[in-house]
């Protein structure tokens, strides 16, 4: 039966907006259809502006940016972060125990939906307030502002249902990280191809700049390392790099031997990866320190845009300046230090700033990686519980959950702590080093292609051998 939190929300599911699951087999082809569809309506909205306000205009927010799939001044401005943000807060309170929840009951699966989507929405629209209220488009007419709170309270819905669309078997995989790796390309597509001006004679996209360059006779050396912020020859260089990377993370893994009770001759490997929690300590990281921005830059503007020095809380949480955009841009306070230099040129004025960056970022996944451990029952406790249960043991052990436990112990902390420091040191360093798409965007987008790589082979299988969609789990 479902706890006491969850039975809230069973009248207000009733009234929540929702995409039935097909009562059909859908197609390969089809699922193929309605996964692009969804994606280009993403890709669509995320370049419609608001009313009044003009696409590329609001405050700059790298890591919401990257992380909710976002984009500022346009109907995306909270792209998929409400809907994050309610997943991750309910499966917190239900892996730490603090609410009733058994996955496994259909019932309780139904009304936790039901509570994803309407926090979902509640945190839209506050969300949608907060900007208006902080003054994030400047100073706007009353009709202005509820027509754009509307605009994002709409745009996050559409978002809401696309994704369920997605997961609920029209399409492949999840609308969320869908919208993710759809952002992530389409900016390192921008970085190496956009002709947007950023000088004269110049492009921002480094190739386009590149062969700028050659046909004027230009030196090329100047593209190693572009002031600006602008994509750059390292920045490229390093893009590669960290791919590779992240790549040869994924794979790294230690594999313990089992074997099942009561089938002699069956044995298998239980893998313990590297990146062991996955990339979810950067994504809980980066929303952390996006959530210090945001709340800082909004108390910043209520308070009427205090001098430094004006109030000293306000100035430990961070202090703002007003760049010539007419855009508050962060001096000082914690916000200055979470949210990190983006070039080489920025760490090189300010060094300080970059360590602090890189120390908070690799103390932080590290500390998620562990939390998540627990509350993600991935924990040798765990781990022992469902192996013990399922029927498997260590060969050279007693069959009972305690000494695989033992066993346990000595990989899955280790590893887990050393997964979290190398995405922690991933993330920041590929932010200093201008990559294309932000180092946090590679991290997620390799994942993402490998997850979506092995869904698409074992649909292709299943779709040439349909014998072979129980071994699948189809």
């Amino acid at each position: 039966m479902a706890g006491r939190f969850l039975r809230i929300f069973k009248p207000i599911s009733r009234f929540m907006p929702e995409i039935r699951a097909p009562e059909r087999k859908v197609g390969f082809n089809e699922k193929i259809f309605w996964t692009l569809l969804a994606l280009a309506l993403y890709l669509v909205m995320a370049e419609v502006p608001l009313y009044q306000v003009g696409q590329g205009q609001g405050w700059e927010l790298t890591y919401l940016r990257v992380i909710f799939a976002s984009n500022r001044g346009t109907l995306m401005e909270l792209g998929i972060g409400p809907i994050v943000t309610a997943g991750i807060i309910l499966q917190l309170l239900g892996g730490s125990g603090m609410i009733e929840l058994d996955m496994s009951n259909p019932e309780d699966r139904g009304l936790f939906t039901g509570a994803s989507k309407f926090f979902s929405i509640v945190l839209t629209g506050v969300q949608a307030s907060a900007y208006l209220i902080g003054g994030v488009y400047g100073s706007l007419s009353p009709t202005t502002s509820i027509i754009i709170f509307l605009e994002l309270l709409a745009a996050g819905v559409i978002v809401m249902m696309l994704d369920e669309m997605v997961q609920k078997g029209w399409g492949f995989g999840s609308g969320i990280s869908l919208f993710i790796l759809g952002g992530v390309a389409q900016k390192i597509f921008l970085d190496m191809f956009s002709l947007v001006p950023a000088g004269p004679g110049e492009s921002v996209g480094i190739f386009v700049a590149l062969t700028q360059r050659l046909m004027a006779g230009g030196d090329v050396a100047a593209l190693l390392i572009r002031p600006g912020g602008y994509p750059g020859i390292v920045g490229f260089i390093a893009t590669l790099a960290i791919f590779f990377i992240v790549i040869y993370a994924e794979g790294v893994r230690v594999e313990l031997p089992i074997s099942h009770a009561g089938y002699r001759g069956f044995r298998s490997r239980y893998p313990i990866k590297l990146l062991y929690v996955s990339n979810l300590p950067v994504i809980f990281t980066s929303a952390l320190f996006a959530n210090v921005y945001f709340f800082s830059q909004l108390f910043w503007s209520m308070n009427g845009t205090p001098v430094p020095g004006a109030n000293p809380w306000l100035d430990i949480l961070g202090q703002f300046a007003t760049n010539e955009q007419g855009q508050p841009q962060p001096v000082g306070g914690l916000v200055y230090y979470v949210l990190g230099p983006r070039s080489l040129y920025e760490v090189q004025a300010d060094p300080i700033r970059a360590g602090v960056f890189a120390a908070l970022m690799v103390s932080f996944c590290v500390v998620f990686s562990l939390t998540w451990l627990e509350v993600g029952g991935l924990g040798p406790t765990s781990v022992a519980k469902q192996l013990v249960d399922s029927g498997m043991h260590v060969p050279g052990y007693r069959r009972s959950s305690k000494p695989i436990e033992l066993l346990l112990k000595r990989y899955i902390p280790p590893v887990t702590i050393l997964g979290g420091i190398i995405v922690g040191l991933i993330a920041s360093f590929g932010d200093f080093f201008g990559v294309f798409g932000g180092g946090m965007g590679i991290l997620l987008s390799v994942g993402i292609i490998y997850q979506y790589y092995q869904l698409l082979i074992q649909e292709r299988a299943a779709e040439m051998f349909p014998a072979f969609r129980r071994v699948l789990g189809g």
